[in-house]
């Protein structure tokens, strides 16, 4: 479980997040939804413990200020948005990087076993990239990074995947797939995935449940059938989104 309250978050003493209070339990998904500049990035990185904040963030009884680095890292991974490489890795070794922590020490250093290749392999084959693993990640493109980054989030094996715009540079096909992945990923092994998101329609794959955010404040917190109204949806956007979709969805009945 992860236990939010009064969580605050200044930038320049300009304050982000105010008084944000939440809780979120083992095995849910949730998706974290607003307009641009609402804080919904903020909020993913304070629940990491990667940027002061006041208030408390508590993950399964322990508060993050409590926990070391290393203890933060066996329990959430941050997959971001960020596709910049700054080591030509080849695609295996880049996914073999998120086993570390769990690799046997010796007077070497950090050995991958038998049981961190096969895990690695594995999630190369789920994730499509088998048969460019030995590619160099300044070869690929936005999108095959993207999928480098998710093989390396899930063989770390976190208990929580905190995801900011995972599909930013993904296609449809892909983007739907690694929303899938993630879901059969949580539900095989009652874990959690948080994720930001612009797109309303994505969101909805990975999860019913959902978190509004707007100018900081926490807007809306439930399932989808209870927030997404017409009059709700316009305070947190403003505009008519319930009639937007509906004329897209005309539009491409049309094309049939």
């Amino acid at each position: 479980m992860i236990k939010i309250s009064d969580l605050s978050v200044y930038y320049d003493e300009v304050e982000v997040l105010k008084n944000i209070s939440l809780e979120i339990s083992q095995g849910e998904n949730i998706c974290i939804l607003g307009p641009n500049g609402c804080g919904k990035t903020t909020l993913l990185r304070a629940i990491a413990g990667l940027i002061p904040s006041s208030g408390n963030i508590v993950i399964d009884g322990k508060n993050i200020r409590k926990m070391k680095r290393k203890e933060i890292a066996t329990k959430l991974t941050l997959m971001s948005q960020n596709s910049s490489v700054y080591f030509p890795y080849q695609v295996y070794d880049a996914v073999m990087l998120g086993r570390f922590n769990k690799m046997k020490r010796t007077m070497l250093g950090s050995v991958p076993n038998k049981k961190d290749h096969e895990c690695v392999e594995e999630w190369l084959n789920k994730t499509g990239l088998s048969d460019i693993k030995f590619k160099r990640l300044d070869e690929l493109s936005g999108g095959q990074l993207q999928r480098v980054f998710l093989a390396q989030a899930i063989v770390q094996e976190p208990d929580i995947i905190l995801l900011d715009e995972p599909t930013n540079h993904l296609d449809i096909k892909y983007q739907l797939e690694l929303i899938n992945h993630l879901k059969v990923w949580s539900k095989e092994n009652n874990r959690m995935v948080i994720g930001v998101f612009h797109d309303i329609n994505l969101a909805l794959q990975l999860s019913e449940n959902l978190i509004f955010l707007k100018e900081g404040q926490l807007a809306g917190k439930g399932k989808a059938d209870q927030l997404m109204n017409t009059h709700f949806l316009q305070k947190i956007y403003g505009i008519d989104i319930h009639k937007y979709m509906i004329e897209s969805l005309e539009k491409w009945t049309s094309f049939e």
